[in-house]
């Protein structure tokens, strides 16, 4: 799942969640969930004391809500304690809060829109277009945003359906193409732009999505062709991939004298949407 849909937003809060592709249904972090209803200043702790309060509520919390695997504030991934949306529901019954029937009517919202992306992903494409344009994204950038993930996918599928099996291979893979055509890492191509927890490919330029989406393409075109399999196998055609992307991005930097990779950005700043340099 992409990383930019595993936060949600509440009423401008964020709120970590994780599609289960086996129940198909989000879950949602429940510490997440507290904080926005309560303001607590610990939201664990504020977990803890209703859970020993309420006994009932804490062997349903206990029986019910797994520990799932989430991106937390610095970046690293830790298990934390997760609902889907009818565990959240009982937790939220528990909790004194003029937040209560607004967040349970989100849930239930989210939820749908998920659904209703599984019998027709259009829908899921047309939804992240009405987004970028409130963001103040240009239809041509939404296009190329559109595009790249696009050809993404199908990269993926490619290493998923050829022994590529680990998300933290996928990563490494991305890696090696990414660094390959920028000469930066994914990391160090984010710290540049003064992104944390952001998805790097929402903060790209049009010239960076492009390069991007070329480097992704000949990686895969190039594993088609020699049947690449496994970690090590693919490693090959995401190095030649990425020089195939880096090779046109420095031909293109010759004749404009511009940059392709920079530190521009689409964080907001005092109110406006506006792209830092």
């Amino acid at each position: 799942m992409d990383k930019n849909k595993q936060i949600a937003i509440f009423e401008g809060n964020k709120i970590r969640r994780v599609w289960d592709k086996k129940t198909e249904a989000w879950f949602f972090s429940v510490v997440d969930i507290i904080q926005v209803l309560t303001d607590s200043a610990n939201s664990t702790d504020y977990l803890k004391k209703i859970r020993k309060r309420d006994i009932e509520l804490g062997k349903y919390i206990g029986t019910n809500c797994p520990q799932v695997e989430m991106i937390t504030g610095t970046g690293k991934k830790r298990k934390t304690l997760a609902g889907n949306p009818e565990h959240l529901f009982r937790i939220i019954q528990s909790i004194p809060s003029k937040k209560a029937e607004p967040i349970k009517l989100w849930l239930a919202r989210v939820g749908y829109e998920r659904l209703e992306e599984i019998n027709d992903p259009e829908k899921s494409v047309n939804r992240a277009r009405i987004n970028w344009q409130k963001h103040g994204r240009s239809n041509e950038w939404i296009q190329r945003r559109i595009m790249g993930q696009e050809i993404r996918n199908k990269l993926t599928d490619y290493w998923k359906n050829n022994e590529v099996k680990k998300q933290d291979e996928y990563a490494i893979l991305t890696n090696i193409i990414h660094e390959e055509w920028t000469d930066l890492s994914v990391k160090e191509h984010k710290n540049l732009k003064g992104l944390k927890t952001q998805n790097l490919r929402d903060h790209m330029g049009e010239a960076e999505l492009v390069f991007t989406a070329l480097a992704e393409m000949s990686t895969r075109q190039i594993a088609e062709t020699v049947k690449a399999k496994g970690l090590e196998g693919n490693k090959i055609p995401a190095k030649k991939g990425g020089k195939i992307a880096k090779d046109a991005r420095v031909a293109l930097e010759q004749k404009t004298g511009k940059k392709v990779v920079t530190r521009k950005n689409y964080l907001l700043k005092k109110r406006d949407q506006k792209i830092i340099g």
